[in-house]
């Protein structure tokens, strides 16, 4: 495997397990899979991964961050979510998504939104819904296990661990504020990888 093109070296995508998915796999998530381990987990295909997160982060920058809404209900996400909101400037939501957010302008939780990115569409399905009701797209991380039929564009991952979630927001981080002209080049990054991925 050729690791040109690739956003991180290879061994970083390895050592954070972000190909390893469930035992559970999804029609829509098998094209996905590369193979499945003796243990029955699957095992997704890290180029596709890889360039999956390319064509994500050069979607979410033909967006303004204050156009962006990332939300996150499981645990496991809220850190990251917060840093990449710092980092980038775009609107992160750790924790339970308020009913209406998007759809109830009486509410004094009411935003407007041009792009969902949702951290996993299972827990996160209120957003997902309210957002295809209003005809805004929704990125997703998908795992093997996830369903996929409300999400415009999956990237496949495993969407569970801590340091596979960091790797693929500290990705996405710094390829949207290069493609936003933010930055010129990682080293100008404002936090390390390392502290995406930290336990």
């Amino acid at each position: 495997m050729a690791e040109e093109g690739f956003l991180v070296p290879l061994d970083e995508y390895l050592k954070v397990g972000i190909h390893i998915g469930t035992k559970f796999r999804t029609k829509f998530m098998a094209p996905f899979i590369y193979k499945i381990r003796p243990d029955g987990l699957s095992v997704l295909n890290v180029q596709e991964i890889n360039r999956r997160l390319g064509l994500a982060a050069t979607l979410l920058s033909y967006y303004a961050p204050e156009d962006i809404i990332v939300v996150c209900r499981r645990e496991n996400g809220w850190d990251v979510v917060k840093l990449f909101s710092q980092i980038t400037g775009i609107r992160g939501f750790a924790g339970r998504y308020n009913p209406g957010m998007l759809t109830n302008p009486k509410l004094d939780t009411f935003t407007e939104a041009k792009l969902i990115f949702a951290v996993d569409p299972w827990p996160d399905k209120n957003i997902v819904l309210d957002a295809i009701r209003l005809g805004i797209p929704v990125i997703a991380l998908c795992d093997t296990n996830n369903e996929s039929g409300n999400i415009d564009f999956a990237i496949p991952c495993n969407n569970k661990g801590k340091k596979s979630l960091g790797l693929a927001f500290w990705i996405l981080a710094k390829e949207y504020l290069k493609k936003r002209g933010v930055i010129a080049k990682d080293s100008e990054m404002k936090a390390s990888l390392e502290a995406f991925c930290e336990e």
